[in-house]
Formats: C-alpha cells, structure tokens, sequence
C-alpha cells in the first residue's frame, strides 16, 4: 500500500498570486510557515517554508480572501518534479499539491467571505429524505445535481 499524504497548517508568507494556463485553468504557488512545535529544552525549534500548488476554484479563491500572514489548512499531496535550468543543470523541485484548503482566520474587517447560498425552501420533506447525504467536517450537505434546484 502506498500513501502520499499531507496535512499543513501555517500562515501564508505574502500574497497568493493568481496565474493561469494558456488553457484558462486557475493555479497559484504559495509557501506557508509551518512551526515545527518545541523541542526538549521548551525552545521553538526552526520554521519550515513548504512550497503549495492549488489548482482552479480552489486557487481563485485563495486568491480573492486571503493574504500575507493568514492561517490556512492545506490537505494534499507530495509531488517532486523536475526541469532543465538555462545552465542546462537538473533542477529538482519537491512541493505540495494542494486537494483541500481550508482558511482557519475568521477576522470580520479582513477579506470579505462569500454570502451563504440560500437554501432551498420548496423541497418536499419526501424528497429531502431521499437525497444523497454526506458527512464533511461534522456538517451534513445533501448531493444535489443543478435539475433539483429551484432557481
């Protein structure tokens, strides 16, 4: 069995900056500092700087509410690549592409947050009981497709 998994939590070293590909998909690069907690003497041992990949919606999001010094989440993947630099030298970069961000700072005069989508009202009680549910983060959402929306 192989696992290749990664869970971060730090605060952004500058502000994310958006790009995208020639075929219009969203990324942006980010590093965050990740404490590496204390060691036996108590002493805050030395802060790492992992380089972040996050791709599409994700990625404007990160983009659009979150800045230089905000704590994230990031649930995701190591990857190691590889170029050829102009020197012709073999450069090896290790980063990880992020699956899931989840931005843990929730300071109202900061970036303002999306409003809440409204909730569908003309769902019969029959209906609602028979859609698809899901547990993410102890929070219960319905598996909807776009025919059983109201609007």
């Amino acid at each position: 069995m192989n696992i290749n998994s990664v869970i971060l939590v730090g605060r952004l070293t500058k502000d994310p900056e958006l790009r995208y590909t020639p075929n219009g998909t969203a990324c942006c690069q980010f590093s965050l500092a990740v404490g590496n907690g204390k060691g036996k003497d108590g002493e805050e041992r030395q802060a790492s700087f992992p380089n972040i990949v996050v791709w599409d919606k994700q990625a404007e999001n990160l983009a659009k509410y979150q800045k230089k010094g905000n704590q994230i989440a990031v649930d995701g993947r190591l990857q190691t690549r590889s170029y050829e630099n102009e020197k012709g030298v073999k450069v090896y970069v290790t980063e990880v592409i992020a699956r899931q961000i989840q931005f843990l700072d929730n300071k109202k005069e900061e970036r303002p947050l999306p409003p809440e989508p409204e909730i569908p009202t003309s769902f019969k009680a029959e209906e609602v009981d028979s859609l698809p549910v899901e547990n993410f983060n102890n929070q219960t959402q319905f598996a909807l497709d776009d025919n059983q929306l109201p609007f």
